[in-house]
């Protein structure tokens, strides 16, 4: 796989972190509503943006990868999609259940 980081490494050196989707808002989910954000894929066939992890460097990135052949299309910096940080509300500001 091609690591932005570091160029072509060995599979062998990359976990997989699921698929890439947009964060809900913290404040207005219940516990429920958030596991299933963290927790659950939509199993998309054809070609999904995923977070990618270069392990030796901790490097975290997204690569579009084809879930029927498994092939890596593209990979790219997270910052290319995310342009700013998340904030996360103290715990005493969240939603409760």
């Amino acid at each position: 796989m091609n690591c932005p980081l570091n160029g072509p490494r060995n599979i062998s050196e990359f976990v997989w972190g699921g698929e890439v989707k947009p964060m809900p808002d913290e404040t207005k989910l219940s516990d429920r509503e958030w596991a299933e954000y963290v927790f659950l894929e939509n199993n998309t066939a054809g070609v999904v943006r995923e977070w990618w992890c270069h392990v030796p460097t901790s490097f975290w990135f997204i690569a579009e990868r084809n879930t029927v052949t498994d092939e890596i299309v593209k990979t790219y910096p997270a910052s290319e999609v995310f342009k700013a940080r998340v904030d996360f509300a103290p715990k005493s500001e969240r939603a409760k259940p």
